[in-house]
């Protein structure tokens, strides 16, 4: 039986890797600045490594201030109700800024039904026990 690197062509892990390091620097990013979410490009980030690097998956996990978050999804698959707050709020502001741009319509309109489908998903997860 063949490995599945072979399997499924040589280029996945690369592309796995190296989705998960830049996915993990817009998550940095995103923590940092206030209209960019941060952890769900850590929890893709988490994804990519994986399927491409055990090593740095355990090392965003065990981080201390990135890990954190990615655990509590995987654990439980919530979204507390200040984090649905902030990134809805976020995806609004987003939009408002794009609208406020020059942007074409066809544009507008992309944007704002990602962002309304997102936003949907964010404010549909549960919230955790206890709050």
């Amino acid at each position: 039986m063949s490995e599945p690197s072979r399997q499924h062509g040589p280029w996945r892990r690369p592309f796995y890797l190296a989705a998960g390091w830049l996915l993990t620097g817009l998550g940095v990013i995103g923590l940092v600045l206030p209209l960019m979410p941060g952890t769900i490009f850590l929890i893709a980030a988490a994804w990519c490594f994986s399927r491409s690097s055990p090593r740095f998956e355990a090392w965003l996990i065990g981080h201390p201030w990135l890990g954190p978050q990615v655990v509590n999804w995987r654990a439980t698959g919530t979204i507390a109700r200040q984090t649905k707050y902030i990134a809805c709020g976020s995806m609004l502001a987003s939009f408002v800024l794009l609208a406020a741009t020059d942007a074409p319509p066809v544009a507008l309109w992309a944007s704002g039904a990602c962002l309304i489908a997102a936003g949907t998903y964010v404010a549909s997860r549960p919230e955790p026990t206890g709050e």
